[in-house]
């Protein structure tokens, strides 16, 4: 290993441990605060009635974002922070497999954090959501700068079901898509306001998936169909941040319900699915992952 790869993985490692530190930090805050600030009820610009959660750091946010920002914070304390703590451990080590779950699960911190900084209302740890969503995004950065993307295809066994996940990724991110274009495409001329902004400026969820989650998961399905190395990288980018993130969008719903919040019918029932699948492609791909002894004798043979 070259000098540049030594100290990009220290980069990395720091990174990841502030980023898991302060994580930890902010999740606790958001589960632990209880004081009761009151609820109030806010008259939109839309003429819609929304009550506020009234409660801890969220007091401000309305019943629904409270609920999801509880549970996202749950499930990055429980899964997202020992995700990180483990995965980096091991990729010093010289893991790949380790690199991969790293990579995916900085994606879920820098979608999430991205998520509290435009979507939440403001409270006293904006500061440190931003720096959350910076230091994920430069991480992520050197994460797949540390690649070598043309030899990726080489250490994944040839049994990987490739046509399996590359449809999966197809087909959830049109699925995605379609929902939230749906959701939006009654607004577009008679003014209304869109379901579920409450008393919020935008869609910013329904924007990043989009913009963003969308044509990654439908481009690196494509890219992996014709076998392109790219598509292999964005994969593992993909089939990581789906499971967590799917794992904290049902944990959402479930807290959602459980603080009488209405939530649709298809969303009640094409996440938790979603969630299954994303469990399902996480296992399959990371389990194809060649390990280090496999890939050293393939390097071995080929000289």
């Amino acid at each position: 290993m070259n000098s540049f790869g030594i100290k990009n993985k220290q980069k990395i490692m720091i990174l990841t441990l502030l980023i898991a530190l302060m994580a930890t930090i902010v999740s606790l805050v958001g589960l632990c605060s209880s004081r009761d600030w009151g609820s109030t009820l806010i008259t939109t610009i839309y003429g819609d009635v929304v009550k506020t959660y009234g409660i801890g750091l969220y007091f401000r946010d309305s019943v629904s974002v409270a609920a999801q920002g509880l549970a996202a914070d749950l499930i990055t304390l429980v899964i997202g922070v020992p995700l990180l703590i483990t995965s980096v451990v091991h990729m010093i080590k010289g893991s790949f497999k380790a690199h991969l779950v790293l990579l995916g699960t900085i994606g879920y911190v820098l979608y999430t954090y991205t998520s509290y900084v435009f979507l939440w209302m403001y409270n006293p740890l904006f500061i440190m959501y931003v720096a959350l969503m910076s230091m994920s995004l430069f991480a992520l950065i050197l994460l797949m700068m540390s690649v070598s993307v043309e030899s990726i295809k080489d250490r994944f066994k040839e049994t990987l079901p490739v046509r399996f996940i590359a449809i999966y990724q197809i087909v959830i991110g049109a699925m995605i898509g379609l929902l939230w274009l749906g959701k939006i495409a009654p607004t577009l001329t008679d003014g209304a306001a869109p379901e579920g902004i409450e008393h919020y400026t935008t869609l910013v969820i329904q924007g990043l998936d989009l913009g963003i989650v969308v044509p990654v998961a439908i481009l690196s399905g494509m890219l992996l169909l014709k076998g392109r190395p790219m598509g292999y990288l964005l994969t593992s980018l993909v089939a990581v941040k789906g499971f967590t993130m799917l794992l904290a969008i049902s944990a959402m719903i479930v807290n959602q319900l459980m603080n009488g919040v209405e939530v649709s019918l298809v969303e009640l029932v094409l996440f938790p699915v979603f969630n299954v699948f994303a469990i399902i492609v996480f296992i399959m791909f990371i389990r194809h992952v060649k390990s280090e002894t496999d890939t050293s004798h393939s390097r071995l043979v080929n000289t």
